[in-house]
Parts: C-alpha cells; sequence; structure tokens
C-alpha cells in the first residue's frame, strides 16, 4: 500500500504526572483517539504571535 502522508521520522517523549496522563487517556477514550492524534492536533492548531 503506498503511503499518502509524510513519514513521521521524529520521536518525541514526555514526561507527565499521572493525573495529566489519565486526563489525556480519558479523553483520548471519550473521543476515540489515540494520544498521538490527540497531541498532532493540538500542536496543529497552535497559534504564533505576530
Amino acid at each position: 500500500m503506498a503511503r499518502t502522508k509524510p513519514p513521521s521520522d521524529k520521536e518525541l517523549k514526555i514526561r507527565l504526572p499521572k493525573n495529566e496522563l489519565e486526563l489525556l487517556e480519558a479523553y483520548c477514550t471519550k473521543h476515540g483517539k489515540t494520544k498521538t492524534e490527540v497531541l498532532r492536533e493540538w500542536i496543529r492548531n497552535l497559534k504564533l504571535d505576530s
């Protein structure tokens, strides 16, 4: 199968307090998304001040 998206060749590793990880996991479960999907959406929606 041909790849339709650019390769994800970089890795990001973060440390979270237990309560923040649980919050992220609960959000993912509720919305049927992976942690990666949620974080990518958040990053794509960041606005830089002009």
